[in-house]
């Protein structure tokens, strides 16, 4: 049987695992999370959050992929036979697989509006007509279903080609485009007049409202989004190094190149938001109604920002939906005994499928656009799509239950000086503090969360 496969360099993986962190989290989530959860107090509760939760969590995914060598499930098999470790890997799997369904369908979205940008059909929409423009998109039964279907078309194209000659060229391209695409989007909303405001809104200490839970289980939930932990990708990724990488080193670089970009995207949205006097808490519509908006104010300018602010925003969605299908993928040739071609092609039409009910729940399909069955996820009570139901399962649940059995198990399960000696970190007091963040402080804050949004589901 041929051997595993393998990044050709350290840069490839640490572009392909930037690239599966920098995604719709940063600048889809990131900034509406931002705007509904006070601006600053928000910040600083994501800062704690991804030092002492999410940095050592991604180092425990990078261990448990690197020396299990195999799948999100099988990895933790290989390094403990009959481990408690398999339930991770598991909801690793299925939270890579249920989120890549409705993430392509977002995703879809994005490549539409770049589309309408690019013809010229959204610098043509009236002030005030966004609304409408997205409601009557997301509304119809042909459209995003369309959009949806090209994305993912893309994404298995890639995946289908493998580490080295797929998934490693197309991070290596994406990522500094995105870089400079980014700083230059960011540069320009500084000059912009509400510049001020949004460096205000985002940086003006607010301490009081750190009391608030609701504030830092979003923090906790936007961590593991945002770092792509608990889906299984950064497991399946680090199966795919060589022995003789530097896993800390690694995890430090992911987590400052993911910062850097969630960061920067609120510094390039927010100034807009603010000179036009939009409303920063505008939810997931930030995107997709406000801003464009804005840019429908600024004439050609606005359209010319829309291209590339759309085609920022595609190409990071790429790079993370790339390495969602990557953890179906590697699961299935492993369980199946099968080859990547034919694996890639099979497993991509099933999610591909499975998410055309997410795609038609936003209006074509009553029964998944008002699913009061599931209206418990939803914390305002209220009937939840399809679409939501997937987003709040897996951010408020599977993919922090994913993180916690992962910390248990590098703290608990597993030897304490092997975990050490595969990390590089024995016999330092860093290594030390690694062990035991992962035996107390993060699955504690994890538990708390998940109790939280618990109680909140059952009291509302």
């Amino acid at each position: 049987m041929q051997g595993r496969e393998q990044f050709a360099t350290r840069f490839g993986f640490i572009f392909a695992a930037v690239g599966s962190a920098v995604g719709l989290g940063n600048i889809w989530r990131f900034p509406y999370m931002l705007g509904e959860n006070g601006g600053f107090a928000f910040l600083i509760a994501y800062f704690i959050c991804i030092a002492l939760i999410g940095l050592p969590v991604l180092l425990a995914e990078f261990t448990v992929g690197r020396r299990g060598q195999s799948d999100a499930i099988n990895s933790f098999e290989n390094i403990k036979a009959k481990s408690f470790g398999k339930i991770g890997g598991f909801l690793g799997v299925l939270s890579g697989t249920l989120i890549l369904s409705f993430y392509g369908v977002i995703a879809g979205w994005v490549f539409y509006y770049l589309f309408s940008y690019l013809t010229g059909a959204a610098g043509n929409v009236e002030s005030g007509g966004f609304e409408g423009f997205f409601g009557d998109f997301i509304a119809s039964s042909v459209g995003p279903v369309v959009w949806q279907f090209l994305f993912m078309v893309v994404v298995i194209g890639v995946v289908y080609f493998g580490i080295k000659k797929g998934i490693e060229i197309a991070n290596r391209t994406f990522m500094p485009m995105l870089a400079v695409l980014v700083i230059i989007l960011a540069v320009f909303g500084l000059t912009m007049d509400g510049a001020g405001e949004a460096l205000s809104f985002m940086f003006s200490p607010d301490f009081n409202a750190l009391g608030d839970i609701n504030v830092w289980g979003a923090a906790v939930g936007q961590a593991f989004f945002t770092l792509s932990l608990g889906m299984g990708a950064m497991i399946t990724y680090a199966s795919y190094l060589p022995k003789d990488s530097r896993l800390p080193s690694a995890a430090g670089t992911v987590v400052v190149f993911d910062t850097f970009f969630a960061v920067f995207a609120g510094l390039m949205i927010f100034p807009i938001v603010f000179s036009f006097g939009m409303e920063p808490g505008a939810g997931p519509g930030l995107l997709f109604m406000t801003l464009p908006e804005a840019f429908g104010q600024w004439g050609l300018g606005g359209t010319i920002f829309g291209i590339f602010f759309f085609l920022f925003v595609g190409i990071a969605a790429l790079s993370s939906a790339i390495s969602l299908l990557e953890v179906c993928v590697s699961w299935a040739m492993r369980r199946f005994n099968a080859g990547r071609k034919p694996t890639t092609l099979i497993a991509g039409a099933i999610v591909t499928v499975f998410g055309f009910l997410s795609a038609l729940s936003q209006g074509a399909i009553p029964a998944l656009t008002e699913m009061k069955l599931f209206a418990f996820l939803n914390t305002e009570g209220a009937t939840i799509t399809f679409l939501d139901v997937l987003d709040k399962f897996t951010a408020q649940y599977t993919l922090a239950l994913g993180g916690f059995v992962t910390a248990l198990f590098i703290g608990w399960g597993w030897n304490k000086v092997e975990a050490l000696r595969e990390t590089g970190l024995q016999d330092t007091t860093l290594g030390n503090l690694w062990i035991w963040f992962l035996r107390i402080v993060a699955p504690a804050g994890i538990l708390y969360i998940l109790i939280t949004n618990l109680i909140s589901m059952l009291t509302q």
